[in-house]
């Protein structure tokens, strides 16, 4: 029986983005936290004493440049060198255009593999196939590269891709789940596709996600994959992630006082800071619902968001990221004051110039940014009218949720 153990997409010392991370402590508990699920990675290699442990990529993020991520790294590495484990990496795109990547001596237990493409006995009839990312984009696939699989043993191949293509991720090294399983390989450890997913299992074919979640995009707890290979492979997750980050809804429906609603805000969190998987979790809860106090609890926004906040602190584990109120209720639109106010700012929001003006606006605010920075919140024409949109339509709200909440 042998055991190996499959990541990627480490994005070692990569940063966690969320609201939430403006609170000094848990900054200081996360800031590290990609570092912690390498650990538990290694750490989880020692116990159940696998024969490797393969990263299928990204095991750095882009192209900064660390010592001591370097160093962090290479000890990581020495603790499977002192067991005589041995570590099986490709480069993905991340790591392509890393310098680390070209400059740093690993320990001896590492195979690296080139863009060449090639194959390592791990084992009498165990063989792990490997292709890494010559240059920093693959638009073609990788897969003519891969030697034949080895007649008569376990053939592990390890590929950077996004497969047909993912939502979010740019196209790497294209191929198709047909095209693997037509390979005649045992087991595809795959890298790229944050989210884990297992593809088939008749060969496996398994996207272990990343083993720490960097923001809201990346939900959950995270997890490695082992495989214990006997007569059959069979898998299982081991946990990783020191944070998780959890979008949670919350239905206020049938809250009908203050003290309601801080009940339900309060019993949301506790139970979810029972059920982590992670040591910490970074939430952001959204309350739904139809509610004829709608307008009472926009009034109140800030003081919800802070309640919110502080019951999540309360657990010692949960960090507030943000509230999304997503109300609504059941009252017709009359011929109030309120209400032709609210008509009229309708109006005023659809007209062009105004649009040009919000536009203005938020332009101006950005030049404070970094330019990489702003291509982040704001990638093109449509992502900057969405915004502007959502802008005008939330200060129309706190307008009228003024107006509106001063009277149940």
């Amino acid at each position: 029986m042998i055991r190996i153990l499959h990541t990627a997409d480490v994005h070692l010392d990569s940063p966690l983005r969320s609201l939430a991370l403006r609170d000094p402590e848990l900054r200081d508990r996360v800031r590290t936290s990609s570092r912690t699920a390498l650990t538990r990675i290694v750490d989880t290699a020692l116990a159940e004493e696998v024969a490797a442990l393969l990263i299928a990529g990204d095991l750095f993020d882009g192209a900064e440049r660390s010592a001591r991520t370097a160093a962090f790294l290479t000890l990581q590495l020495e603790r499977l060198r002192e067991r005589g484990i041995q570590a099986f990496y490709i480069k993905g795109n991340h790591d392509a255009e890393n310098p680390l990547t070209g400059e740093l001596t690993l320990p001896d237990n590492v195979h690296v593999f080139d863009g060449r493409g090639g194959k390592v006995q791990l084992a009498e009839d165990v063989w792990i196939h490997g292709v890494s990312f010559a240059n920093r984009h693959a638009p073609e696939s990788l897969l003519p590269k891969f030697p034949a699989p080895v007649e008569g043993a376990v053939n592990i191949a390890m590929l950077h891709t996004s497969l047909a293509g993912a939502e979010g991720h740019d196209p790497y090294a294209p191929c198709t789940v047909g095209e693997l399983t037509a390979a005649g390989f045992d087991y595809w450890a795959l890298g790229h596709v944050h989210r884990r997913q297992v593809h088939a299992e008749a060969p496996w074919i398994v996207m272990p996600g990343t083993p720490q979640g960097r923001d809201m995009g990346e939900p959950g707890p995270k997890s490695a994959t082992l495989l214990t290979i006997d007569k059959a492979i069979e898998i299982e997750e081991v946990p990783t992630s020191a944070v998780e980050f959890l979008h949670i809804q919350v239905d206020v429906a049938d809250t009908d006082s203050d003290d309601a609603l801080r009940d339900v805000l309060r019993r949301t969190l506790r139970d979810t800071a029972r059920n982590l998987v992670s040591e910490s979790a970074v939430v952001r809860l959204e309350l739904t619902g139809s509610t004829r106090r709608r307008w009472q609890v926009l009034r109140d926004q800030d003081v919800w968001k802070e309640t919110a906040a502080q019951y999540a602190r309360e657990t010692g584990t949960l960090w507030l990221d943000k509230v999304v109120f997503d109300l609504s209720d059941t009252a017709e639109p009359g011929h109030s004051a309120t209400d032709e106010l609210a008509g009229i700012m309708k109006t005023i929001r659809e007209e062009p110039g105004f649009s040009e003006t919000c536009r203005a606006e938020i332009e101006g605010i950005l030049q404070e940014l970094a330019p990489q920075r702003r291509a982040e919140l704001l990638p093109d024409e449509a992502a900057m009218d969405q915004l502007a949109r959502r802008l005008a339509e939330a200060g129309a709200d706190r307008i009228l949720a003024r107006m509106k909440g001063a009277t149940p």
